[in-house]
């Protein structure tokens, strides 16, 4: 039966759904456009360094047309990493619908405080960004008629938000997660509703007062069974080993790690250590990196392999120094 399965091949059968609906409804939702979400599964390493954040995202595939995890700033102060159904292909649009391009431009340091908070729920600021995207999913998830087996605790899609709260509070990281449920609305024929839901909120750093300060890792799936890098270390992994003694620095980092000082290493050197690390653990697997600044600067070590686009007309008058997620194009190809 399908709860007996790990969440990973629930994914699969979630996306199997997806690209199968509207085939056992009736002609008239048969006349309807064919919505299909393409997931991207994967996990994430972030260290809060002393001065600024460096983050790593590894693609872990959950179909052949899976996408990776996609990057994109979110208001001015943080960066997101989307998991779960965050790309959307509709067939009569040439271009699929990526939600890491959309909704971006949020002003989270205008939130108001004194609003009424639901459980799970997150700051004002991050009210601002869940409430951003859950309006551009609305749309697309309700396409989707047919049964999509999911459990209520599982995210339809996922974000993992990085970067510094409002009003010098400092470095945060949270998981955004978006589910949504199934009604059924007709006897005769497999035709249902899906409505998503409210974003709901986990926050994994800072951690509480006098716990230590480590590695943030977390990952879409949860149940990947990938070692987390700092349980490689604590384990004495020999490819750890051997990074920790080629550069003295990284002995430091690995020694402040240990101790959960990981907030006292400067962030030129955590992001050196992770850029090293990273390939022994992504192996053949597509892997990002960046730093985000306590002012909000972005800088990419390692970008993501797309091809950068066009600019769209509107953008005609865009500074040329304005900043942005895309890669920068290669001048020696």
């Amino acid at each position: 039966m399908l709860w007996a399965l790990g969440l990973e091949d629930r994914m699969r059968v979630l996306l199997l759904s997806l690209a199968a609906l509207f085939v056992a409804a009736g002609p008239a939702v048969a006349q309807e456009d064919e919505i299909v979400a393409n997931l991207a599964g994967g996990r994430v390493i972030v260290q809060v360094a002393s001065d600024g954040i460096v983050f790593g995202a590894i693609d872990h595939p959950l179909e052949a047309k899976s996408v990776p995890p996609r990057v994109a700033t979110v208001g001015s102060s943080h960066i997101g990493v989307f998991f779960g159904a965050s790309e959307w292909q509709v067939p009569a649009q040439p271009q699929p619908i990526r939600l890491d391009r959309t909704s971006t431009d949020v002003r989270s340091a205008n939130a108001p405080k004194d609003i009424y908070r639901l459980p799970d729920s997150g700051e004002p600021d991050l009210e601002l960004i869940g409430v951003a995207y859950l309006e551009q999913l609305r749309p697309l998830v309700s396409q989707l008629h047919h049964k999509i087996d999911l459990k209520p605790d599982e995210p339809l899609m996922e974000i993992v938000l990085i970067g510094y709260a409002p009003q010098g509070y400092g470095p945060e990281i949270w998981v955004i997660d978006f589910g949504a449920e199934q009604q059924s609305i007709s006897s005769k024929a497999d035709y249902w509703q899906t409505r998503i839901l409210r974003p709901r909120f986990t926050q994994l750093y800072p951690p509480e007062k006098h716990q230590p300060k480590v590695l943030i890792e977390t990952r879409f799936p949860p149940d990947l069974q990938e070692t987390p890098l700092l349980g490689l270390i604590q384990q004495n992994d020999p490819r750890m080993a051997q990074l920790q003694s080629s550069d003295v620095r990284f002995s430091k980092v690995v020694e402040h790690l240990e101790r959960g000082q990981a907030n006292k290493v400067p962030v030129q050197d955590a992001a050196d250590f992770l850029r090293a690390a990273l390939p022994l653990l992504a192996g053949k697997a597509q892997f990002v990196e960046g730093t985000l600044g306590e002012n909000g600067g972005f800088e990419w070590i390692v970008p993501p392999q797309e091809p950068r686009q066009k600019a769209k007309v509107e953008d005609k008058n865009r500074p040329a120094d304005a900043p942005t997620l895309m890669r920068k194009p290669n001048p020696d190809q």
